[in-house]
């Protein structure tokens, strides 16, 4: 679990969008692939699937007024997903701060 503190501060809903529309670029062009990315959102909580690489839910975000909290539910996987979740938690630290 990795906290962040949501300073400007994102609602789930913001965050979602972002994902959407920003992750995948940022996530494929630092590591040079072409991952598919799929997210779910349900109020305060999104998921973020990786369907190609890790089988089910790979991360969960909870966003509240103070921080954001990543979930990393993958850690059986034999994909890296620790390569996928410094990502992906760079990215949050980069839009909430």
């Amino acid at each position: 679990m990795t906290p962040i503190k949501n300073v400007k501060p994102l609602s789930a809903e913001a965050l979602f969008d972002l994902l959407k529309k920003e992750f995948a670029d940022y996530i494929n062009g630092r590591l040079n692939s072409n991952l598919t990315i799929e997210y779910g959102h349900v109020y305060d909580v999104i998921n973020v699937l990786f369907p190609e690489v890790i089988e089910g839910n790979a991360f969960t975000i909870t966003v509240s007024d103070e921080e954001i909290t990543l979930i990393n539910n993958a850690t059986t996987s034999d994909y890296n997903t620790e390569l996928l979740e410094q990502n992906l938690n760079d990215f949050l630290a980069e839009k909430a701060g």
